[in-house]
């Protein structure tokens, strides 16, 4: 037998199986081999004579009990309809009547229920084991060592406490120590609060549910847009934080009007303008304002629709008066900043020396660790200019140095820190190079210079 691999035209494939048979002649001086191909049939016919049936003539003939024999065994079931539809109708009687569905149930159960239950061949008998009884293994030996409890020794003094001790004591003891898992919630926050135990709980207690606390939604925000909007414009002294979060619907000419008021405000430090639908286009305004406004402290833009572009701007911003201390851009449309804004803005950040908070999501780990780095380097220098802001004298090694340091005496800020750094730098060549010739002490006096004056300049001593 051998099987032919017949390939038509398109994805068509058919097997034939060939039968062979083999005739062997023998003469006197060679053997001969021949070889005889025939057809497989089915049925007494040839492959090839099925090939030509129509399959509707051959459905033709069949009879309507041949036909249900042969759905059951090729039609698959409809997935699409219910598991009770699927199966065809079986029952070849005649209805008796039409279809009562309750009284079908209630036949049902009257027959479940006066049809008498199987005896059973052993009678249960309570108390009676029959069989052989399942005993557990022991547990192998390293786990009983590991289950042996340490003998500790307390002392009488604590044995005496513990033993006269209550369950209530017991219990805020193991609160104290943190025991969690010795009691429940109610007991442990009881514990935490001094509130004493609550009574009938005990070890064993179940903690009882509690209605939660209501608590009122918190009050939309109730500033007046157009008044708030007005003192901006007028610079008043009085508005030092503006707040409009969770306000929508403010139209655009009212955001251009306050960006352009921010221009020349010299008041206000505060601006927090969260989830009030803040856009690129209203971004650009406010970017001018910032680049001009040198009054203002704290700048909050979260929960809004910018996008990295634009918060980049921002904070490129940020650096022409280096005025902000805190920068709040978090939550925006795009979550991601990418790799090259958040690098970009990293290089921004550690060229800023006035930015002590920053609220942005950093996806990677270099810019987050730089970021903070810097951040902790200002916030310790603001400690140290805080800390020189009222007026002293410094005093390296045997010269006392008259110098009273103010930063408000200063126009700009990198003043303050250059005049600062040459002060460092003399007191470190002071306790380098010590000098040898003895100075007369004399008394230094705290003079407060005036706002805009610089500090007079080290005298030596002759």
């Amino acid at each position: 037998m051998s099987t032919v691999e017949e390939v038509y035209e398109g994805d068509i494939k058919r097997k034939v199986t060939r039968r062979t048979s083999f005739k062997i002649e023998e003469t006197s001086s060679t053997t001969k081999t021949s070889t005889m191909t025939t057809a497989a049939k089915l049925y007494g016919k040839g492959l090839e004579e099925y090939e030509e049936m129509d399959v509707d003539q051959l459905l033709s003939q069949l009879t309507a009990e041949e036909i249900s024999m042969l759905v059951k065994e090729v039609d698959p079931d409809d997935s699409l309809l219910p598991p009770s539809q699927r199966c065809s109708y079986e029952c070849a009687k005649s209805p008796t009547g039409p279809l009562d569905r309750k009284k079908l149930i209630e036949h049902i159960n009257k027959q479940a229920m006066e049809t008498p239950d199987q005896p059973e061949l052993k009678p249960y008998v309570p108390g009676t084991v029959r069989g052989k009884k399942w005993i557990p293994p022991p547990p192998p030996q390293k786990q009983r060592d590991a289950e042996e409890q340490i003998a500790i020794d307390l002392g009488d003094e604590y044995d005496t406490a513990l033993s006269g001790a209550s369950q209530e004591e017991i219990i805020d003891l193991a609160a104290i120590l943190g025991f969690h898992s010795m009691m429940n919630q109610d007991q442990y926050h009881a514990s935490l609060l001094n509130k004493g135990q609550p009574v009938g709980l005990g070890w064993d207690g179940i903690t009882k549910a509690t209605q939660p606390k209501a608590y009122p939604q918190e009050p939309p925000n109730d500033t007046d847009v157009d008044k708030t909007l007005q003192q901006v414009k007028d610079d008043d002294h009085e508005l030092l934080t503006l707040n409009w979060n969770n306000i929508r619907n403010i139209s655009d000419e009212k955001y251009n009007d306050l960006f352009m008021a921010l221009r020349e405000n010299t008041h206000l430090e505060t601006l927090s303008l969260t989830n009030v639908g803040l856009v690129d286009r209203h971004a650009l305004k406010l970017i001018e304002a910032v680049e001009k406004n040198s009054t203002l402290k704290v700048l909050n833009v979260e929960t809004n629709f910018l996008s990295p572009q634009i918060v980049l701007r921002l904070i490129k911003a940020m650096l022409v008066t280096k005025s902000l201390e805190e920068f709040r851009g978090a939550n925006q449309r795009c979550q991601v900043l990418g790799n090259k804004i958040e690098m970009e803005i990293t290089n921004l950040i550690e060229q800023n020396p006035t930015i002590l908070r920053l609220g942005l999501h950093l996806e990677y780990n270099d810019a987050r660790q730089r970021v903070s780095n810097h951040l902790q380097r200002n916030i310790d220098r603001n400690h140290h200019l805080h800390h020189h802001q009222r007026p002293f004298t410094f005093s390296s090694g045997n010269r006392p140095l008259d110098h009273r340091v103010h930063k408000d005496c200063y126009d700009h800020a990198d003043e303050f820190y250059a005049h600062l750094a040459e002060v460092e730098e003399e007191r470190e060549h002071e306790r380098l190079f010590p000098t040898d010739a003895p100075i007369k002490p004399r008394e230094h006096k705290i003079v407060e210079h005036p706002t805009n004056m610089k500090p007079p300049s080290p005298t030596p001593e002759d």
